[in-house]
């Protein structure tokens, strides 16, 4: 069944909502979304190799810089992304079409008033930022440029998220991966244009991501209209029911945080990492890549996995939910394999095209193999990331994460001073392994809460 039959009365007078999941079902949704996400490293590129055909190391630098300063305040506000899907997906298995309107007229807003209050701090991150992330005053100079075109369109960067998460909420992922598609490849398309053939430079550059996300809203915004109906649009009290934004509040509050601890243990991995000198650090930014790279396959199915429990949790069918695990758990761990097969096969060659320094090269082999594992060790942590997303468990996802982020700051202080990078390594594989060990333990108990009422 597809989730709009018939309802099934139970005896505590609530209603379930059958629906069959399938592997056609999981992938339909995995697929395009890993699609997507790899849309974006492909434009990272594309923006280091226009720049870099400038011939000036200080706008390669200030790009970079400026680059790194968006992925931190962006990634950390995705919450917006996960918490509208979460919801969205819940409406969509209660088939309640009002309420989904109304979800995402709110992460709308909700877009809005983080864009304007990026806007707002725009001229403190100008002022203090770039010189904090470098000495060198032009490669300031090309990073506050860069960022001062790009923060213009804040309000549609996040109203992207709020498109993307409403979209993938429904189970739309082919939908999902054509919006990524006209973000990223306009972006690439007017990179070029305005970068390298017009010889705007790192302006042109930054222009051209202003305008993508403008155009990617657009289009957006029109597609998803046509889906809505008259007959279920939401009224202003529906929009602004108290108990629905304290939801959202709340929901993006604990993923917030659960954002920011995930970027901390990063830049603690980074820190700790240039004690043992800059090859070493070099090495591992290098390795990171292939990190990276892992949870973008991963993340398609976390997305899976977001979708269906949301559905599940909202049509009030534990079956669904159950038969969701074991699939999206199965083809995360044979994903997690065959990418981590595939780096410790290609891992040498890959490493040759991330760097030309046969120092770097040579140390970043010896790590190699911890790098390769990532995937596999982090493949429960990405996909029970998804359940608790999905069911809005937020505050436990947010505990757990706290939890594990103190257990991996005692592996750092045994592990790297026994072992040096290799406990640093096996410190982040650690930490990985026991966001997933911890989260799940909690699923059975907290799936009898989220189902009770329909048993």
């Amino acid at each position: 069944m597809d989730g709009r039959g018939p309802e099934v009365e139970e005896q505590a007078g609530q209603s379930v909502r059958p629906f069959e999941v399938t592997h056609r079902l999981v992938l339909g949704i995995a697929i395009p979304m890993t699609l997507g996400f790899l849309t974006t490293p492909l434009l990272g590129l594309t923006d280091t190799a226009v720049v870099g055909h400038l011939g000036q190391a200080e706008a390669l630098a200030g790009l970079a810089i400026g680059a790194i300063i968006f992925d931190l305040i962006y990634g950390s506000l995705s919450f917006l992304r996960t918490s509208t899907t979460g919801l969205v997906a819940q409406a969509f298995g209660r088939g309640d079409l009002r309420e989904q309107q109304a979800v995402f007229w709110r992460a709308l807003l909700s877009a809005a008033g983080l864009g304007i209050l990026m806007l707002a701090l725009s001229p403190i991150i100008l002022a203090f930022a770039p010189d904090l992330m470098t000495s060198d005053a032009g490669v300031a100079a090309v990073t506050r440029q860069y960022f001062g075109i790009r923060v213009l369109t804040s309000p549609a960067t996040f109203a992207n998220f709020a498109i993307l998460g409403f979209v993938l909420g429904r189970g739309q992922g082919m939908l999902g991966l054509v919006l990524q598609i006209i973000l990223n490849g306009t972006n690439i398309v007017l990179a070029i244009l305005l970068g390298l053939v017009l010889d705007y430079g790192v302006a042109g550059v930054a222009w051209a991501t202003a305008i993508a996300e403008v155009t990617a809203v657009m289009i957006g915004l029109v597609i998803i209209s046509r889906q809505f109906s008259a007959e279920h649009r939401p009224s202003r009290v529906d929009i602004f029911d108290t108990s629905k934004l304290k939801q959202l509040f709340q929901l993006n509050a604990d993923i917030l945080i659960r954002s920011l601890v995930l970027n901390a243990s990063y830049a603690l991995l980074t820190r700790i990492g240039s004690s043992f000198g800059a090859v070493t650090l070099a090495a591992n930014a290098v390795l990171m890549n292939i990190f990276m790279l892992s949870s973008f396959f991963l993340d398609g199915l976390a997305g899976a996995a977001e979708q269906i429990t949301g559905r599940a949790v909202g049509a009030r069918y534990r079956p669904s939910f159950d038969r969701m695990l074991k699939l999206t758990g199965l083809w995360s761990f044979i994903m997690a394999g065959a990418v981590g097969l595939f780096f410790i096969a290609f891992g040498t060659p890959l490493i040759h095209l991330l760097t030309t320094s046969e120092e770097v090269r040579q140390e970043a082999y010896i790590y190699l193999g911890w790098a390769a594992i990532t995937g596999l060790t982090g493949a429960l942590a990405f996909q029970m990331d998804g359940v608790f997303i999905g069911a809005t468990w937020s505050r436990e996802m947010r505990n757990m994460m706290l939890l594990s982020f103190v257990g991996y700051c005692i592996g750092l202080a045994v592990l790297v001073p026994l072992f040096g990078n290799h406990g640093l390594w096996l410190a982040l594989n650690m930490f990985l392994l026991m966001r997933g060990f911890f989260l799940a333990a909690m699923v059975p108990r907290k799936a009898r809460q989220s189902f009770l009422s329909a048993q």
